[in-house]
Formats: C-alpha cells, structure tokens, sequence
C-alpha cells in the first residue's frame, strides 16, 4: 500500500499574530520552524521513507518541507510546487487581526465566513494590492483563474484537479508522497478520501506541523490512518 502523508505547514508569524492569512506569503515563526523539525523526526521514527513531495508555493508550507526533509534526513525526493495546493483565499480579510474584525462585522458573522462550507468572504477588488493577479509568484496563472477571495468548497474545486492529475497517479504507481500545504488545502482533500459532508468538514481541525499519514489501497480507499507525534 500506498502511504500519503499530509503536513500542515508549522505555526507562521500570522498565525502567531492572530491575522488572517490566506495567500500572503508570511513566513514561519520560530515556534513553526521547531514543529517542522519534529515532524521530520516523527517522520523518521516512523521509517517511512517518501518517494515525492508536493508543496504550495507559499514560503511557510515550502520550509516546512525542508525542515522536515532535513530532520527526516530525506533529501532524495522529487519535489513539486503548485498554487493549487495554497491555502484558501481569505479574500478582503487578508492581513486583518481576527478579534478586530469580529468586533466590527460581529462574531457570528465572521465565524461563518471562517467555518461555513460555501461562503465566502468578501472578496478583494482585481487592483488591490494584495490581489494575486499582480502578484508576480502567478504570472505564468492566467489570470481569470486566480480567486479573490474563497470558500471551502472554492477552495476543494481548486485543488481536486491537481489531486487527480498530479497525486493520486503518484499513489497509484505505489509511490509514498508527501503533502506539505495548508489546513483548509489538507481538508479539501481529506473531505474527498474520507467521503465526509459539507456540514461535517466545518469542524474538521488539522493540526499545524504534525503529519497525518493515510496508508491506501490501489483504489485510493484509506486502510489504516494514524497521526505522529
């Protein structure tokens, strides 16, 4: 069998700060450099040698794959970055601290744009200065394709094409692949391989820096799943 193993990058200086992060390319904070390093060491207690490794093109999930290649002592594996794998796009809330935000848009409000299924938040305008479509990381993106902000499921339809074209061939050859991206990217694609509903994937929690790996048959069905460290 087949071994996929999903890492959420290590804590980042805005998950520190309490900000809304999305596609902003922060990177991690000392406390996420650590939780990477022992990734890579629970990787290695737990032997498993992976064969690739796909990232998103965001500095905290990228050096949360180094660290942890370092610290796994794994050097050797093909590597593959995507926008696809980013995490979802917290459109006009970007950079913005999240307890200030509920008290000016109130707390239910902003706990449905944060754990809702479908909707979204409000999205940036095409010329803002934190939109993607001027951001030169995605000049070779055509442009109608990058979001200016995303739900949950906005965030599945992105990524499920790079799983089927990219991933799961990877698997299917019964190579073992390493995922290093972001929580609401990870829940995209558990909610695809663990079959879970639109209502229950809002409370699903991926925990940062702790790899979650899924052993699957040649049908990409999940045999056995265990979460190290």
């Amino acid at each position: 069998m087949a071994k996929l193993i999903f890492l959420r990058h290590g804590q980042s200086l805005w998950n520190l700060e309490n900000k809304f992060t999305g596609w902003t390319d922060v990177d991690l904070s000392p406390h996420g450099e650590r939780e990477a390093l022992r990734a890579g060491a629970a990787i290695a207690k737990d032997k498993i040698h992976f064969d690739i490794a796909f990232s998103s093109v965001l500095r905290r999930a990228v050096r949360t794959l180094h660290l942890a290649e370092r610290s796994a002592g794994q050097f050797g594996a093909d590597e593959i970055r995507t926008w696809r794998l980013n995490e979802r796009h917290y459109g006009a809330l970007q950079g913005l601290d999240k307890a200030l935000t509920a008290q000016k848009y109130g707390a239910e409000q902003v706990k449905i744009w944060r754990r809702s299924f479908d909707i979204p938040p409000p999205y940036l305008s095409a010329d803002d200065p934190r939109s993607p479509r001027i951001d030169p990381l995605y000049s070779s993106v055509p442009k109608e394709m990058l979001p200016l902000g995303e739900s949950l499921k906005d965030t599945l339809i992105r990524v499920m094409p790079f799983w089927e074209q990219c991933i799961r061939p990877q698997l299917e050859k019964g190579k073992n692949v390493l995922v290093a991206a972001h929580g609401n990217s990870i829940r995209a694609m558990l909610k695809h391989l663990k079959h879970i509903s639109d209502s229950d994937i809002v409370s699903l929690e991926i925990p940062t820096g702790t790899p979650i790996v899924l052993s699957l048959d040649s049908g990409m069905n999940i045999e056995e799943e265990h979460i190290l460290g």
